[in-house]
C-alpha cells in the first residue's frame, strides 16, 4: 500500500514524485516539455492557468471509454494479472472480484444486483450534476472510471467523505453511511460514500482535476460537494476531506501511468498527479490544519460492542493501550499488524475502557464500552 505522509509542511514542497507500491520513490511520468510553463500564479490564479493548459481535450466519447480503460485502469500493480483495476473492489491485500476486459461481463443492462456480477462506468462527481448529454464531462476519463455496476450504484449521488462507524461495507472495505462529523470531515450531516485508504488521495485528485478541468461551468451545478462558485467549487467541508485524503494517501505509480494513458487519448493531463504541489498553493489556505493530526482519521467499531472492537485507520500506529477506567493498563501492544487499515481487539472483559492509540508524533484516545 502508500504509504501515508504525516508531514503536513513536506507535502507543502513535494515535486512530482510518487510512490510504487513498496514505497520506492518513482519519478518517471510522461509530461510534456513546456506543457505547465504558463502555471506560474497561486490560488486561484493558478487554478484558471491550468484551466487554460487543460480546456479543450479530445473527447473520445462515452463509448471510448472502455477503449481509454484497456491502458489506463488495467491491474498491473497489486495482482498484476492484467484485470480491470475498479477502486470499488480491488483489495490490496487479500482476495477480490475480478473483471476481464472483454470478458462477457460488460454492462449490458442486466445483473448488477450483487458484487462481481457487471462491470459499468462510474462518474466520481455523478452525471445527474451536469447532464447525461453534456459532452465532455459525461466521457471525460480522467474522473469517469471503471466500476463495479452493483458499488457503483450503492455510491450513488452520494459525496465522498468518512463513514461513521462501520455504515455498510462492501467486499474491498469501501463504505456508505453517515458522515463522521467531525475532525476533518466535520460540517455535514447526511450520508456519505468512503473509499479505502489505497484510493482516497487518487478520487481526491480526480475532483480537483474536476474542479479546474470545468472551472468555467461548474459555478451552474448543484451538488453537496460544490458551493456554486468558480474558483473554490468546494464547500469548505468538502475541500478539507479532499485535501487531507490528497496530503494523506500521495501520488502512486499506478496514477502516473493512467495520466499518462489517459493523456494519449485526450491530449490533456491531470495537474496534481503531475505537480501535488498545486493543491496546496491553490485551496491550502482552506485547510483546517488543526484537525490535520492523522490519528483524527480513526475509526473504532462496534462501539458499545458485545466483544469484538475494530480500529480503522490510514494513519501509521506506533501503540495500542487498552486501559480500564481505573488507569490500569490492561493491554499494550506495539507495532500492531494492521491488515487493510484495521486492527481488530477481541475477548475484552465487560466494562468501559480507553483506547490509547500513539504514532511517532501524535495520540488520541477513544472511550469503548464492553457490555
Amino acid at each position: 500500500m502508500k504509504k501515508i505522509l504525516t508531514s503536513l509542511l513536506f507535502s507543502f514542497t513535494v515535486l512530482a514524485i510518487a510512490q510504487d507500491k513498496s514505497g520506492n520513490v518513482n519519478t518517471t511520468m510522461s509530461i510534456p516539455v513546456g506543457y505547465y510553463n504558463s502555471a506560474t500564479g497561486t490560488g486561484y490564479v493558478l487554478k484558471t492557468q491550468l484551466f487554460n493548459i487543460i480546456n479543450g481535450h479530445n473527447d473520445r466519447g462515452y463509448g471510448g471509454l472502455y477503449t481509454t480503460y484497456l491502458t489506463s485502469d488495467v491491474d498491473n500493480y497489486y495482482e498484476a494479472n492484467g484485470t480491470m483495476l475498479d477502486m470499488y473492489t480491488e483489495n490490496p491485500t487479500g482476495t477480490e472480484c475480478e473483471f476481464v476486459y472483454g470478458g462477457g461481463l460488460q454492462d449490458d443492462g442486466t445483473l448488477g444486483n450483487a458484487e462481481c456480477e457487471r462491470y459499468n462506468r462510474e462518474h466520481l462527481v455523478p452525471q445527474s450534476v451536469f447532464g447525461q448529454n453534456n459532452f465532455p464531462m459525461y466521457s471525460d476519463a480522467h474522473f469517469v472510471v471503471p466500476s463495479d455496476k452493483y458499488v457503483n450504484a450503492q455510491r450513488g449521488d452520494l459525496p465522498f467523505s468518512r463513514v461513521n462507524g462501520a455504515g455498510t461495507a462492501y467486499s474491498n472495505g469501501s463504505k456508505r453511511g453517515s458522515n463522521l462529523n467531525s475532525g476533518y470531515s466535520a460540517g455535514y450531516t447526511g450520508q456519505v460514500f468512503e473509499p479505502i485508504n489505497e484510493f482516497k488521495g487518487d478520487i481526491a485528485r480526480m475532483l480537483l482535476y474536476f474542479a479546474t478541468r470545468y472551472e468555467d461551468q461548474v459555478a451552474t451545478w448543484n451538488y453537496t460537494m460544490f458551493n456554486n462558485t468558480s474558483n473554490q467549487v468546494f464547500t469548505t467541508q468538502a475541500i478539507n476531506v479532499l485535501l487531507t485524503w490528497h496530503l494523506n494517501d500521495p501520488v502512486s505509480t499506478r496514477e502516473i501511468s493512467r495520466n499518462d494513458a489517459v493523456y494519449a487519448r485526450q491530449n490533456n493531463r491531470n495537474p496534481f498527479i503531475d505537480h501535488p504541489e498545486y493543491a496546496m498553493r491553490i485551496w491550502g489556505s482552506l485547510l483546517n490544519t488543526e484537525s490535520f493530526n492523522p490519528l483524527n482519521d480513526i475509526s473504532v467499531f462496534p462501539n458499545p460492542s458485545s466483544d469484538v472492537v475494530n480500529i480503522s485507520t490510514a494513519a501509521v500506529i506506533d501503540q495500542i493501550e487498552v486501559i480500564t477506567i481505573n488507569g490500569q493498563v490492561l493491554q499494550q501492544i506495539n507495532n500492531p499488524a494492521f491488515e487493510n487499515s484495521q486492527y481488530t481487539i477481541n475477548n475484552l472483559p465487560k466494562g468501559f475502557y480507553f483506547l490509547k492509540l500513539s504514532s511517532e508524533t501524535n495520540s488520541v484516545t477513544k472511550k469503548v464500552l464492553i457490555n
